[in-house]
């Protein structure tokens, strides 16, 4: 599935930037922890290293992006790919009325392109 490829390619970037041992520049908590460092388990121990907190933050979030991924017809939304569907599209936020960009086209630059443009991808 064109969904799952996209994640592994980002698990695995994910994973060769933090195999080089960057972080965010700023402090992983509100109370000034600082980034798990690059040690010798590598970065299954970074994993390892970060609050329960955090990964229950992560695995909520995946589990929101997944939920709103295959709920039918929210906002007038086309239906599933499955179902006849856009393969590769993304549902949009714009129901929510809280988010400020969708996933699919962000900045809006596939409407403004030509249909033969949009046709070649």
């Amino acid at each position: 599935e064109i969904k799952h490829g996209r994640v592994a390619m980002a698990g695995f970037v994910g994973y060769l930037v933090q195999a080089q041992g960057a972080t965010w520049p700023f402090k992983m908590t509100l109370a000034g922890d600082a980034w798990p460092k690059l040690g010798d388990g590598g970065v299954p121990a970074q994993w390892d290293a970060l609050p329960e907190a955090s990964k229950w933050q992560i695995i909520a979030f995946v589990g929101f992006l997944e939920f709103w991924s295959e709920i039918q017809n929210v906002g007038g939304a086309e239906p599933h790919y499955m179902r006849g569907g856009k393969p590769g599209a993304y549902p949009s936020f714009k129901p929510l009325k809280f988010l400020p960009a969708d996933l699919y086209d962000p900045s809006g630059g596939m409407r403004k392109q030509p249909e033969e443009k949009k046709a070649r991808g």
